[in-house]
């Protein structure tokens, strides 16, 4: 999966990582980076290798491997400290992704940007097998935490039909949707709350005359109030609350590097926006990024490429 994990890139490898074991493989999840502690109860999350954390265990792992599945990300960069191994193993890699513009280093699988998120695309993978019958109540909370998240609650147009019929069949197992849905949602600390309030209020600056927002976070707040990985999740979200709002940033301090998340709506495309300008990329409403740069210098170049994509914006 992909550095720091979403919902979905934990849910689908394990939900696939649980199905494969059903047909009598061994496997491994392994994540780049740490993950949020709100990703903690999902099934079998507690056998994942974080990288990072435990790189001499992953990296004989991956030296044993006969195939390697890569989901929620198609280009090696977004593997973090692990790409360079990843890249160097003559082992078969298998791609199960859903954003735009896969590397060509794949042997196997596809990027279709069609679909509403990754853990959709292991159903698929799952149904068209021939093994639907195989998807217990474990596997379905995996992949309908991933679905339910990338579809944000099911409202985004990427919630097609098929993603419908498929929780469906997930609810069948007897998976319990309330239950994922207050893990996800209602499993933060207090200082998590006080930190949002405090950003939008402090941190958050409208452009009306480019129906823009940013939110622009330095790394003092991130310390004040013991931000952990997952805590920034969704904050992005909220200035497309706003009436006549199309494009929303949130650049963040992180300290070893400036990270960017774009989040759009109709037809303002943030993966071009952010391929363009912060060496980054993902779906047409929702895209990431970077920068090398100071917060004040990523915001700076933030305001330019704004006036450059007024005529989009307006």
């Amino acid at each position: 999966m992909h550095q720091k994990p979403d919902a979905d890139a934990m849910g689908s490898s394990l939900g696939l990582s649980l199905f494969l074991r059903k047909l009598g493989h061994q496997t491994t999840v392994i994540s780049p980076t740490n993950w949020a502690e709100w990703l903690k109860w999902m099934p079998d999350c507690a056998g994942v290798i974080d990288y990072e954390f435990s790189t001499e265990k992953a990296n004989a792992v991956l030296d044993q491997a006969e195939w390697i599945f890569c989901l929620d990300f198609n280009t090696l960069t977004r593997t973090r400290h692990m790409a360079p191994r990843l890249r160097k193993l003559p082992v078969e890699k298998v791609l199960i992704d859903h954003h735009q513009q896969p590397d060509s280093i794949f042997a196997y699988g596809i990027s279709d940007t069609e679909k509403s998120s990754t853990s959709e695309m292991v159903y698929d993978l799952i149904v068209e097998s021939g093994h639907a019958g195989k998807i217990d109540i474990d596997i379905a909370t995996c992949l309908y935490a991933g679905v339910m998240t990338d579809t944000g609650s099911f409202r985004f147009p990427a919630a097609s039909p098929a993603v419908h019929r498929m929780v469906a069949a997930l609810e069948d197992t007897g998976m319990n949707h309330t239950k994922v849905f207050e893990n996800l949602y209602d499993n933060f600390l207090e200082n998590r709350l006080r930190f949002m309030g405090f950003v939008l209020q402090n941190r958050m600056e409208i452009f009306y005359e480019y129906n823009a927002a940013l939110i622009a976070v330095p790394w003092k707040d991130l310390v004040r109030y013991e931000i952990k990985t997952g805590d920034t999740e969704g904050l992005v979200n909220y200035p497309l609350s706003i009436q006549g709002i199309k494009l929303a940033a949130l650049i963040i301090d992180r300290d070893e590097e400036i990270k960017c998340s774009f989040r759009s709506k109709g037809d303002f495309d943030v993966n071009t926006f952010a391929r363009t300008y912060f060496e980054g990329g993902g779906h047409f409403n929702a895209a990431g990024g970077r920068s090398a740069d100071t917060l004040e210098v990523t915001v700076e170049r933030f305001l330019k490429a704004l006036i450059e994509n007024s005529s989009q914006l307006q």
